[in-house]
């Protein structure tokens, strides 16, 4: 008798499905990963030159008022305040005042409702002549495309 080997089948071929689905998937990740990317830097660039104005618009008027430029202060107001008050009560009101030592810019928001753009600032600061810190909220409009403190 002699000896017949039996035939065992040899080994499978890699599964190369599960490898092209993963590097599928993965590349997947990666596109939205930088999609995600650029669309979060352009959302943060257009907030941002959104608010900067409100922003460099009441640190101007703020810097006025706590040099005791209120005759500068007071060309930054908005029309209708400047209508309705003029500017010696403005400059009588402000000097009356407590001087502030310093200040921080805590929050701004700007809104459009149906046309009217507006902003809100909140300022935290600290009277110069006893420490005392306080907040405040500034009311900002934008007139002829300048920002203005409109209180």
């Amino acid at each position: 008798m002699t000896y017949e080997p039996i035939m065992v089948p040899g080994p499978r071929p890699p599964n190369r499905t599960l490898r092209t689905v993963l590097i599928v998937v993965g590349a997947l990740l990666a596109l939205c990963c930088v999609v995600g990317t650029c669309v979060g830097l352009w959302l943060y660039r257009s907030v941002k030159d959104t608010v900067e104005p409100v922003r460099v618009a009441a640190t101007a008027y703020l810097d006025d008022v706590q040099a005791g430029n209120y005759a500068g202060a007071y060309g930054r107001l908005c029309d209708r305040v400047r209508d309705t008050m003029p500017q010696e009560d403005f400059v009588r009101i402000q000097s009356a005042q407590l001087k502030i030592s310093s200040y921080e810019i805590t929050g701004v928001n700007v809104n459009n409702h149906n046309g009217r753009v507006t902003g809100t600032v909140q300022v935290e600061a600290v009277q110069a002549a006893t420490g005392a810190r306080f907040t405040q909220g500034m009311a900002l409009v934008k007139e002829n495309d300048d920002w203005r403190v409109c209180q």
